[in-house]
C-alpha cells in the first residue's frame, strides 16, 4: 500500500500564505522601489523638494539645509507650514498623515489649481518613504500663530504632536524636518557633498532670488547660493571653454488664451554652443533634476533644430549633397533647461527621467521661435552657428560616403554588381556576399533596402592564403570585396583605418551545400588572413540557409504550414514534431534545395535576410587561439601542405558525414 507524502509546511502555499503590507510596510520591505539605496541624498531630497516646491510657489524665499555633528540632517524653510490641524476624514493630523501615510499630499488637488499648481512632488510618497526609512525624524511646523511638534521613528509616531503659542523672535511660517537615516537601508551612510552641494546650488539657480545655505557643523563650513541672474550665470561659470557664439537665454510660459497648455506651463532655458570639450547638460521638471533627461529635452533638441534648419534654409547655406540632422544642431550645444508641467509623469519614484509625452511640444512650441528670432535678429551669429551644425553634418556624412580606391588608371568607386543599402549608419547596415547571380537576383529582391545590400559573387573566390597583398586587387571578386567594405587589406599587427567601414555586419551567404561549404572556407581564408581586425571587431558573420522544406497539411483547426531544416538532423526533429501533432511523415511534402537560386525572394527573406527568423553565426577567434587556428589553416589551405591535409582526413575522416 502507497503512503501519503508527508506534508511539507516550508512549501505549503494556501489562504494564509498571503500578506497583506499596510502602512509604510512596503517601503521598509522593497526600499528599492522607493528610493536609492546606495546613499540617503534621495531621501533627503524628498524632504528638499517639497521646502523648494513652497519657494516655486512663491510662499517662501530661504532654504537652510544643516549636517548635524550627530549625522542627522536638518531642513528648514520659510514657507507656509504643513497644516496639523485634524483631517476631516482620517481623524488625524493632517503633517501627521503626510509622513505616515503613502499618496498623501497637497498636491493630487490641481482641479482647481490646487495648493500648488506645479510641483516636482506628485506621487504623494515622497517624505512617508523618508520617514520609514529613519531611524528618527522630527518635524516643526510653524503657521496660523502656532508651532506643532511631532516625532516618529521608523514611521511611527513615538511622541504625539504637541501644539504652543509661537514665542518672540521665533519665525511666524516654515517647516523645519530633521531626520536621522536608517543606515541598514542604505550600501553607504555617509552623504555624497559634490551631489548634495550640486543640487543645493542648482535650486538657486532655478529659483531666482532665493537663498540656499548649507551648515556643516562638523567642519563649522557655511555654504550660500542666491543667483539674480538664474540660468546665464550658472552656464557661463560651468562652461569649460568659451562659446563659438553669445548664450542664448529665454523663457516662454502658455498664459490663460494658449488652447493646448495650461496657464503657467512652460520653460527657461539657457544654452551654448562649443567647439570641443564636454557638453554641460542640466534639465529639470518642477525643480526636479532629471538626470537621465526625457521629453524635455527632447523638446528643446527639436526646437533648436528646426530653428537652425529653417535659418540655414532662409539664407541659403547649406552646400550641396549635406543633409541635416537634429544631432548635428545638439552636439554640440550645452544647457540648462527648467521646465514647468503641470503633472509630470516620470519614469519611477526617484523622478530621474520625464515621461510626459506632451513636453516634447511644449518645450518645441517655445523655443524654435524665441531662437529664429534671435538667429534672424543677429545675423552673424547665426551665420557661425550654421557654419558649425554644417561641419558636423559633412563629418558625419563623411564617415559613411562611399569608399574609393585608386588604381592606376584612375579612381575604383564602388563595384557595379553591388547593389546598395540606403542607410549610411553601419550599426544598422548590412552586406550580403552572395554565392552566384541568381542567388544574388533573389536576395536582391527579397533584402530590406533600407539597411541590407547585395553583392553576388561569380564562382568560387581565388585561395588567398599565400596571395602577397600587393598582389590581392589583381583579382576581380577580392578586390570588389575590399571596396565595398571599405577597408583596406592588412595584418593581424597593423592597425588599418576602421573609419571607412561601410557596413556593420558582413555576412557570408552560401549554398547549404558541399561547393556552399567551400566557398564560405575561402572567404574566411580571406578575412582571416588579410582582414584579420573586422573578425577581431566582430563585424564578420556567415548566414545558414536552410537545406529542406517541409510543407505540412491542415489538421482540424491548424492552418497549414511550413517548416525550414538546416540538415537532415533537424529534419527529422521536424517531422517527429509532426507525427506527435497527429500528422503522418508520409503526408508531410519534403523539398530539398539545391541552392539559393532555387529560392524565390520571399523564401530568402524568411530564412536567411530577416533578422527576426535568420541564423546567422558571428565569426569569433579567441585570443589565445590565434596561433592554434593559423597553424591549422596553413594545413587546410597551404599549396604545399598536401600531405598534412592527407593525414588529417585520415585522422578525422570518419567524424564528418558526407551530403553526396
Amino acid at each position: 500500500m502507497a503512503t501519503k507524502p508527508a506534508s511539507n509546511p516550508a512549501n505549503e502555499y494556501s489562504e494564509g500564505s498571503i500578506r497583506v503590507l499596510k502602512g509604510l510596510e512596503p517601503v521598509k520591505q522593497r526600499p528599492g522601489m522607493y528610493t536609492r539605496t546606495d546613499n540617503p541624498l534621495h531621501i533627503l531630497q524628498e524632504v528638499l523638494d517639497n521646502a523648494a516646491d513652497e519657494a516655486l510657489a512663491g510662499f517662501g524665499k530661504k532654504i537652510k539645509v544643516t549636517l548635524h555633528i550627530d549625522g542627522s540632517v536638518s531642513i528648514e524653510d520659510d514657507g507656509r507650514g504643513i497644516p496639523f490641524g485634524l483631517h476631516p476624514e482620517e481623524g488625524a493630523p493632517v503633517v501627521e498623515l503626510v509622513f505616515t501615510r503613502l499618496h498623501a499630499g497637497g498636491k493630487f488637488d490641481k482641479g482647481k489649481g490646487g495648493a500648488y499648481s506645479f510641483s516636482g512632488g506628485l506621487h504623494g510618497v515622497g517624505v512617508s518613504v523618508t520617514n520609514a526609512l529613519s531611524k528618527r525624524l522630527e518635524v516643526a511646523t510653524h503657521r496660523e500663530g502656532q508651532v506643532a511638534k511631532l516625532t516618529f521613528s521608523g514611521g511611527d509616531v513615538i511622541e504625539p504632536l504637541v501644539a504652543r503659542p509661537l514665542q518672540s523672535g521665533e519665525r511666524k511660517q516654515g517647516t523645519t524636518v530633521q531626520v536621522w537615516p536608517d543606515a541598514s537601508y542604505f550600501e553607504s551612510s555617509a552623504l555624497p557633498m559634490g551631489e548634495l552641494t550640486h543640487l543645493l546650488r542648482s535650486k538657486a539657480v532655478l529659483m531666482p532670488g532665493v537663498s540656499v545655505t548649507l551648515v556643516n557643523e562638523k567642519t563649522k563650513d557655511t555654504q550660500n547660493w542666491q543667483y539674480k541672474g538664474g540660468l546665464r550665470d550658472y552656464l557661463a561659470q560651468t562652461l569649460n571653454t568659451d562659446p563659438v557664439i553669445p548664450l542664448f537665454e529665454g523663457e516662454g510660459f502658455a498664459d490663460a488664451s494658449n488652447e493646448s497648455f495650461a496657464e503657467g506651463e512652460g520653460a527657461s532655458w539657457c544654452v551654448g554652443f562649443t567647439e570641443e570639450g564636454s557638453p554641460v547638460r542640466e534639465s529639470y521638471v518642477n525643480l526636479i533634476p532629471t538626470t537621465a533627461g526625457g521629453t524635455h529635452e527632447s523638446g528643446l533638441r527639436d526646437g533648436l533644430f528646426q530653428a537652425v534648419k529653417s535659418f540655414i534654409e532662409f539664407h541659403s547655406l547649406l552646400p550641396k549633397g549635406v543633409k541635416l540632422m537634429p544631432e548635428d544642431v545638439f552636439a554640440r550645444a550645452s544647457y540648462v533647461l527648467s521646465a514647468k508641467v503641470l503633472d509630470p509623469q516620470f519614469q519611477g519614484q526617484i523622478k530621474e527621467r520625464l515621461n510626459s509625452r506632451d513636453a516634447v511640444r511644449l518645450v518645441s512650441s517655445f523655443v524654435r521661435p524665441s531662437l529664429e528670432l534671435w538667429l534672424n535678429e543677429n545675423v552673424d551669429f547665426g551665420k557661425k552657428l550654421a557654419e558649425l551644425a554644417i561641419k558636423a553634418a559633412q563629418t558625419r556624412q563623411r564617415a559613411g560616403q562611399k569608399v574609393e580606391k585608386r588604381k592606376g588608371s584612375g579612381v575604383a568607386v564602388l563595384p557595379g554588381k553591388l547593389t546598395d543599402c540606403e542607410s549610411r549608419d553601419i550599426a544598422y547596415n548590412e552586406v550580403f556576399l552572395v554565392e552566384g547571380d541568381s542567388a544574388g537576383g533573389s536576395a536582391k529582391m527579397g533584402r530590406d533596402k533600407e539597411n541590407q545590400a547585395i553583392l553576388p559573387l561569380r564562382g568560387k573566390v581565388l585561395n588567398t592564403w599565400e596571395v602577397e597583398r600587393d598582389r590581392l586587387f589583381a583579382n576581380t571578386e577580392v578586390h570588389d570585396i575590399s571596396v565595398a567594405i571599405g577597408v583596406d587589406p592588412h595584418s593581424p599587427t597593423d592597425t588599418p583605418d576602421l573609419s571607412g567601414l561601410r557596413y556593420g555586419k558582413v555576412c557570408i551567404l552560401s549554398d547549404a551545400d558541399v561547393d556552399g561549404s567551400h566557398i564560405q572556407v575561402l572567404l574566411l581564408t580571406l578575412f582571416f588572413r588579410h582582414f584579420p581586425k573586422l573578425i577581431e571587431a566582430g563585424h564578420i558573420y556567415v548566414s545558414r540557409p536552410p537545406l529542406f522544406r517541409v510543407d505540412v497539411p491542415a489538421r482540424g483547426k491548424k492552418p497549414a504550414g511550413k517548416f525550414y531544416a538546416l540538415d537532415a538532423g533537424e529534419l527529422e526533429s521536424i517531422l517527429d514534431k509532426c507525427a506527435k501533432d497527429g500528422v503522418p511523415r508520409e503526408k508531410c511534402q519534403i523539398s530539398r534545395f539545391k541552392g539559393l537560386g532555387e529560392m524565390n525572394a520571399e523564401q530568402l527573406w524568411e530564412t536567411t535576410l530577416n533578422p527576426d527568423t535568420r541564423r546567422l553565426l558571428p565569426v569569433r577567434v579567441a585570443d589565445l587561439e590565434f596561433a592554434n587556428t593559423e597553424g591549422l589553416m596553413t594545413k587546410l589551405m597551404g599549396k604545399g601542405e598536401a600531405a598534412a591535409r592527407r593525414e588529417l582526413m585520415e585522422i578525422h575522416g570518419d567524424e564528418v558525414e558526407i551530403d553526396i
